[in-house]
């Protein structure tokens, strides 16, 4: 019977060998397994800037500043824009429900997105924010070469919303790209 240094020995080589075998005949592994476990939730992965980026946009301390002057929007929005505060805390804490917080960016022009910039106590890089969530949305609705991403009439119909910017909307378009509140 190994003891001490010998037993501890033993153990490690058993779980490398294991786990050499196991990288040998099991299944994908990496970004492949986090594909196959989590692209149907939506949830994509983020590279190395993106991770980067996230503290930025966590920055958020929900001061409600930024919907000062918002009540119009979140009026003709009919429910798909709750706020630019409430989107912000959405998109920042978690992973969120990209295609719901593109297309209620899609109510906010650049221009005040870079307006709510200034007036943001923490620093919140909306524009940079609004990006991320536009590309990440884009990214999850589009077909791949590689299977990711969705096919779906709906998925292309969010591809469209959010590559159109707000300023381009007329108030009817709007209106039509707008889920019905209930």
């Amino acid at each position: 019977m190994l003891s001490g240094r010998a037993l501890a020995l033993a153990v490690l080589a058993w779980s490398l060998l294991k786990v050499a075998v196991r990288r040998l005949f099991d299944g994908p592994s990496g970004l492949a397994l986090f594909r196959e476990n989590y692209d149907a939730d939506g949830l994509p992965p983020l590279s190395p800037a993106e991770r980067a980026a996230l503290p930025r946009f966590s920055r958020c301390i929900a001061c409600g500043r930024c919907d000062l002057g918002e009540a119009e929007r979140i009026a003709a929005s009919r429910g798909a824009y709750p706020g630019l505060m409430t989107v912000v805390l959405a998109s920042s804490r978690s992973m969120p429900d990209f295609d719901a917080a593109a297309l209620a960016l899609a109510h906010v022009p650049e221009e005040v997105l870079a307006e709510k910039e200034r007036i943001c106590p923490t620093g919140v890089p909306f524009r940079e924010l609004a990006g991320f969530v536009r590309a990440k949305a884009r990214a999850q609705a589009a077909p791949s070469a590689d299977g990711a991403g969705s096919g779906d009439p709906s998925a292309l119909a969010l591809v469209a919303a959010v590559t159109s910017p707000a300023a381009d909307l007329d108030p009817s378009s709007a209106d039509r790209s707008a889920p019905e509140a209930t």
